[in-house]
């Protein structure tokens, strides 16, 4: 007989969702903490900034939301579906192939009612400690503030699905940036262009929020100057405006207010923009140093998803990055509630541990930064194996779509919607 545990899932964005849906078909008691008002997550457009532009501030009202108002999903809808509820059979007033945040966050609030998830969700509800009860790690104590009401409760379970595009990343290794006397703004505290206008900024980082970030800046900026770490990186939108220039790393920042980088060039700056992701934060997680957290690695976690000490009774979803997500994060989902259930086994601890070592020590010996322990740099295999673990089968389309995206993204890199548009477009 299966078992059916008491299950906390922290956050109701799309991995507490769809976390949420599979453990409770699997007959599992669940409840979704919110600390929002609404669910949805980073889906959720929220107006305001925090008073500290960069982040720092431990004292800050930290703002959860990262989204700025006129962003674009980075994928495409067909790539944003579940297996059972498909986002392009779905029309909420935005056709694009690639639509904004708010037709995404309309098919979440479309999915948790189609699968009942709505009573299970307490909205207005921060978690501030989940902690584990007895060193048979088969009880964590979960405590939760409702408008400022305690409350500690026991649960079976515990998966954290807190997100991780709240807590910017800072670059470090620039020399003089602890001196820079001008303004700074981190890209988790961006909404509209108009604080640029009329300004030289410095762009730092050229993924994705560089890539669009940079040209909705152009529109009012005097000039923007991106500073991209790979120097065989050409932003396409170069040609669209004549105020955009790209440049190799930062060399330096200096005391007169000047910018230098690598490639010689120097020129008097405004405003540094730092559009540099994010760091994981689990602020709330008391584990007796047993899940640790270095910048962009947090774990030990056997597949990005069970602390291999601590699994199956805490696990993560949604940790990878580069990748399909929506697609990974139900089938890290479906197999975290199997195993809970008792229908799918994890290896032993000892195992688990000895394959997170061995990914760390390829790592070290490619010469890969800690940053990118999640990063599954646009590779479907991993996906793929997590669907084979509760019998799953990934679409050969989603496939065929992610890897042409890919392909896209590598030749056209800031024009590859437009790309992807031409062959898959409606």
């Amino acid at each position: 007989m299966a078992n059916s545990l008491k299950v906390a899932v922290i956050g109701a964005g799309v991995a507490g969702l769809t976390a949420a849906r599979e453990l409770q078909r699997e007959s599992h008691q669940v409840v979704v903490f919110e600390k929002s008002h609404r669910l949805g997550g980073t889906w959720v457009y929220d107006p305001r900034v925090e008073s500290d532009p960069l982040g720092l501030d431990p004292n800050r009202d930290i703002v959860h939301g990262s989204l700025y108002k006129s962003l674009t999903t980075n994928l495409p809808r067909q790539l944003m579906s579940f297996t059972d509820f498909n986002f392009v059979e779905k029309a909420y007033g935005d056709p694009r192939l690639f639509p904004g945040h708010e037709e995404v966050l309309k098919f979440l609030k479309d999915f948790a009612t189609h699968f009942e998830l709505n009573e299970l969700i307490r909205l207005n509800t921060v978690v501030t400690r989940v902690e584990i009860v007895d060193s048979n790690v088969t009880e964590f104590e979960v405590e939760s503030k409702t408008n400022g009401v305690s409350l500690v409760e026991v649960f079976d379970a515990v998966v954290v699905c807190n997100g991780h595009n709240t807590q910017p990343h800072l670059p470090t290794d620039i020399p003089g940036i602890e001196t820079w006397c001008k303004k700074q703004i981190h890209s988790h505290n961006y909404r509209e262009p108009e604080q640029f206008r009329d300004k030289v900024v410095v762009v730092i980082g050229s993924g994705p929020s560089g890539w669009d970030l940079s040209g909705e800046i152009a529109t009012v900026a005097k000039q923007v100057h991106i500073s991209s770490r790979p120097p065989h990186l050409q932003l396409a939108n170069l040609e669209i405006y004549n105020n955009l220039c790209q440049h190799a790393k930062i060399d330096s920042i200096n005391k007169d207010g000047t910018v230098t980088f690598e490639d010689g060039f120097s020129i008097e700056v405004d405003i540094l923009f730092h559009c540099t992701g994010y760091n994981y934060h689990v602020p709330f997680l008391e584990t007796n140093g047993i899940v640790g957290i270095q910048g962009k690695r947090i774990g030990p976690l056997y597949k990005h998803v069970f602390p291999p000490k601590l699994g199956p009774r805490l696990s993560f979803v949604g940790i990878p990055e580069r990748s399909v997500i929506f697609p990974l994060m139900e089938g890290q989902s479906k197999w975290i509630a199997k195993v809970l259930s008792g229908k799918v086994f994890l290896p032993s601890e000892d195992d688990m541990m000895s394959e997170v070592e061995q990914h760390y020590r390829e790592m070290e010996e490619k010469g890969i930064s800690e940053r990118r322990t999640h990063s599954l740099d646009f590779k479907i295999d991993y996906t793929e194996w997590l669907y084979a673990q509760t019998g799953m089968v990934l679409d050969k389309k989603i496939q065929e779509m992610f890897e042409y995206l890919f392909h896209c993204i590598m030749t056209y890199l800031h024009g590859y919607k437009d790309a992807f548009s031409k062959k898959y477009g409606i």
